[in-house]
């Protein structure tokens, strides 16, 4: 995947995507393998917003359904398992084990429910039963949780996921069928025919500050938390459409337990997670409104406090303390305005055509990108048909595959804990990492003592995923951010070895 801002200006393009997260990478694919002629700008990297600052779940969302949301729910959990299907690699079942103390918001006999709709929605497209546990199953299964007031608990199946790798893995689809993707190109104004209809963009390349004219037949702006920002270009002093908010999570050093939990909140009665994740712990979200501007998101301390509060009091032998933390990230959901407590807002979403022709996609969940993608381009654009963009399964860059890894390990003479780790990675497309070893065994030399990330991921990361600098492969194509890392040399291997 080139990025060739050359060719942006040297033809109209069918479609114009702007916002390069997991809406506007999908619309792009979809588009592109329907046989338009895509064009997709980001002005960051490519996942850089939300789509890389969530809880790292593809789930129903079983609270959801006490807001009586049962299609959203219904609709996600059938995505779920078709994302489970399409890339292995990236998404994995995981059981999830909900504790219930006797002051909870939710009442066991509340949460038995729940589970048993939710299983009952998923129908063929489960990951796996839910169990009911009791007072000593429960802690059993989790012998650190807190036993005081526990009423029992219930046990139910959804899955983790790598967010920056699928979003990327859409935007490499989209490359695939033809689509000229770029990143850190910044839309600035709308070109209107005539002062009416939106024939194209003013955008500047955010590395090189080239100013350059994009045309296209029909716009599509998939921004998440920006979308009011641009529709604001296009009419200016326009009502605010989302309601933003946001969602801060931590990283923890060590392995609060083996299993993962969705526990609830005394403090506000809201849900957060605490997840096994690359070693450690991930323990999310929170659920407040934000209404500073989107480049301004960052982790508070009382944001952090909460989280570390809520799970030291289901976790009261781990001294939870700033300290350990590896790492703190905070996104922002782009949720459709609405009125109520933040965390009650629907995750639904909306595709709105303005007076301009363009078109904003607006809300919705990670979950259902796929869906929101299908409905956005056939609106857009009618007279494509979607049935005809991808034959059978829903096929992501890394998908299929069935080269034994034993074979792979043996052809490239490298260690079988390595090709494991780059599959996780790149699924498939590992064989395409390892072949540039061949003849360049400095290329299989780990970057740092903190991974098993080796110096062909890096080259990779620029010539293929179109990296830009160093925080684009640390921080979505590697995930080196997450980890604990003592040597603290990441960063400084990476450039050297970007230099070669």
């Amino acid at each position: 995947m080139i990025r060739d801002i050359a060719r942006l200006t040297k033809r109209k393009f069918d479609l114009l995507v702007v916002g390069g997260g997991i809406n506007g990478a999908a619309i792009a694919y979809l588009a592109a393998a329907a046989g338009a002629s895509v064009a997709l700008l980001e002005k960051g990297d490519w996942a850089c917003g939300t789509s890389s600052k969530s809880t790292k779940l593809l789930h129903g969302g079983l609270r959801y359904l006490e807001h009586f949301e049962f299609d959203l729910v219904r609709e996600s959990l059938k995505e779920r398992f078709i994302q489970w299907q399409a890339a292995p690699h990236l998404v994995k079942a995981m059981p999830f084990v909900v504790p219930v103390y006797k002051n909870d918001p939710r009442p066991l006999w509340m949460v038995k429910l729940g589970v048993c709709f939710y299983d009952l929605l998923s129908g063929r497209s489960t990951l796996g039963r839910h169990r009911f546990l009791s007072f000593e199953d429960t802690l059993s299964v989790a012998p650190g949780l807190n036993p005081d007031g526990l009423m029992g608990a219930v046990e139910y199946f959804d899955a983790q996921m790598d967010d920056a790798r699928i979003c990327l893995e859409n935007v490499l689809m989209a490359d695939l069928r033809g689509a000229v993707a770029a990143n850190y190109v910044k839309v600035e104004d709308f070109i209107k025919d005539r002062g009416r209809i939106a024939v194209g963009v003013r955008a500047r390349d955010v590395l090189s500050g080239r100013a350059m004219d994009v045309f296209a037949s029909t716009i599509i702006v998939a921004a998440g938390p920006w979308t009011d920002q641009l529709i604001a270009k296009d009419v200016p002093h326009a009502v605010r459409r989302l309601r933003p908010t946001k969602g801060v999570h931590i990283v923890y050093r060590t392995q609060v337990s083996s299993s993962a939990f969705l526990l609830q909140s005394h403090k506000d009665a809201r849900i957060f997670f605490v997840i096994p994740f690359k070693g450690h712990s991930l323990i999310g979200t929170t659920d407040t409104d934000f209404n500073d501007t989107p480049d301004s998101i960052e982790a508070t301390d009382a944001d952090i406090r909460y989280l570390l509060q809520e799970a030291g009091r289901v976790f009261p032998h781990i001294n939870f303390d700033a300290s350990n933390i590896i790492t703190t990230f905070a996104g922002i959901r782009p949720l459709v305005a609405d009125v109520g407590a933040p965390s009650r807002i629907s995750r639904k979403h909306v595709i709105e055509r303005n007076a301009s022709g363009i078109y904003f996609v607006m809300g919705g969940k990670y979950t259902t990108y796929r869906r929101i993608a299908e409905e956005a381009v056939s609106k857009a654009m009618p007279q494509l048909s979607l049935k005809t963009s991808y034959a059978g399964p829903y096929v992501l860059y890394g998908s299929g595959g069935n080269e034994e890894l034993k074979i792979i390990s043996r052809r490239f003479a490298v260690a079988m804990d390595l090709v494991k780790y780059l599959q996780g990675i790149y699924g498939s497309r590992l064989v395409d990492v390892l072949e540039l070893t061949r003849g360049r065994e400095d290329l299989k030399k780990r970057i740092c003592s903190c991974s098993l990330a080796i110096a062909a991921q890096v080259i990779y990361s620029r010539d293929v995923e179109m990296a830009q600098n160093i925080d684009d492969i640390v921080d979505r194509r590697l995930g080196l951010s997450y980890l604990d890392c003592p040597a603290k040399d990441c960063r400084r291997a990476i450039a050297e070895i970007l230099k070669t």
